[in-house]
């Protein structure tokens, strides 16, 4: 069959499914034809009274009575604000104390500098000098660009190479501090 067809028959297959839909609603909807079918405590005089007299009564005396105003508000329905937190309970005001007092007695220690960020270069891989053939040249890339460098050399002005494994390179800062081993298959 052609798409033509095929997407006629579709449709055709939709509307009469939505038609289906239809009857059934309507039929659900629909009161019952019979007293046999009326749920269970009503006569069949009750069913088939006209659909008025089974409506309640508006009270209209209630509608008209007096209703506080409105309070002011400092509730923002476009910016979302989130619910605040309970008040901390007795026992994690406690842990609390003891948690200042451990961190009170530890500091009186000297206190260790961060350690430095990690290194975002990958060791994609290597290869041998042509200048010097024992030696080899790694090959680092990172976002911004690709860099080469032997044992020794600095690379991108931060970091210098230490080591040229088989798999792996060691880099560190220049200054000496967080050294790392990079395989290379990524950090």
């Amino acid at each position: 069959m052609d798409r033509k067809r095929q997407r006629e028959l579709a449709l055709g297959g939709g509307a009469v499914l939505l038609l289906a839909i239809a009857t059934w609603a309507m039929q659900r909807d629909a009161p019952p034809a019979s007293g046999a079918n009326a749920p269970a405590g009503t006569t069949a005089a009750a069913t088939t009274q006209s659909p008025t007299s089974q409506v309640a009564d508006v009270d209209l005396k209630s509608l008209e009575a007096e209703r506080p105003e409105p309070a002011e508000s400092t509730r923002n329905p476009f910016r979302f604000k989130p619910r605040p937190a309970p008040p901390p309970s007795a026992a994690i005001i406690t842990q609390r104390e003891q948690q200042a007092a451990a961190a009170a007695q530890a500091a009186t220690g000297p206190v260790e500098p961060p350690p430095p960020p990690r290194i975002p270069l990958k060791y994609i891989g290597d290869m041998t000098d042509p200048k010097n053939p024992g030696k080899r040249i790694a090959i680092l890339s990172d976002s911004r660009g690709t860099y080469y460098g032997r044992e020794g050399d600095e690379v991108e002005g931060r970091y210098r190479i230490v080591r040229i494994g088989v798999e792996s390179i060691e880099l560190a800062y220049l200054d000496g501090r967080g050294r790392q081993t990079i395989r290379q298959t990524g950090q």
